[in-house]
């Protein structure tokens, strides 16, 4: 049966009901008895499940880390050999097996400081980043994008050959620009919603797999 708040006059009506689909959410449980940071984990493992993206000893740049539920995943199945560097504008509690640099990745010296960290290419680039909603479709569409295309453009530079990366979108359509340098330099590149993703939720990920540039580069 579905949990109920008790009547507080001081909530906002979308403040209850966001408390009321977090207390009713499996998930949220979930995260809770596993020791998870935040449901979103379940997200990348579903992912991870089916395309197996995090390889033991994989190389992988978190961006838009906090609160770590992705940090958290990637840093168990990459294993002891792997490297799991998270970024965020925001405070990041220590995880086991993480390199954290508290930065705006739109903050024009983030690209350098991340390359310099990661002394090396990445196997994956991981990007839950997103702007703080403002209600108006179009323009929380545009600012998604933005983050998307940053984050595109970091993984393009920085990824190894055959390496993958994945992203955080709205429904609304992912710009057409992004989608055809990322088909140009991955060998496939498609939407996925885990299961995971609430159903009423306009998120979606941007998963390119097999990235090809830097294999003709060389």
């Amino acid at each position: 049966m579905a949990r109920r708040l008790k009547p507080d006059k001081q909530r906002s009506a979308s403040s209850r009901a966001w408390l009321t689909r977090q207390i009713n959410d499996p998930y949220v449980a979930r995260a809770k008895r596993e020791g998870f940071r935040s449901r979103a984990a379940y997200k990348l493992a579903e992912i991870d499940d089916k395309y197996h993206l995090l390889q033991p000893g994989a190389r992988v740049a978190d961006l838009g880390a906090a609160p770590g539920g992705w940090s958290e995943i990637a840093a168990r199945r990459v294993g002891p050999r792997g490297r799991v560097l998270a970024l965020d504008i925001l405070e990041l509690k220590p995880i086991a097996g993480v390199e954290f640099l508290q930065l705006d990745f739109l903050d024009e010296t983030a690209p350098a400081k991340l390359k310099a960290l990661l002394e090396g290419k990445a196997d994956v680039v991981l990007s839950d980043m997103a702007a703080n909603a403002t209600g108006h479709r179009q323009t929380d569409h545009l600012r998604i994008m933005a983050l998307a295309e940053a984050a595109a453009l970091f993984a393009r530079e920085v990824l190894a050959p055959g390496g993958a990366f994945l992203c955080k979108v709205l429904q609304g359509g992912t710009e057409s620009g992004l989608l055809a340098e990322l088909k140009r330099d991955f060998e496939t590149v498609k939407h996925v919603k885990p299961p995971a993703s609430r159903t009423d939720s306009a998120e979606l990920y941007l998963l390119a797999r097999g990235f090809r540039r830097g294999m003709t580069e060389q």
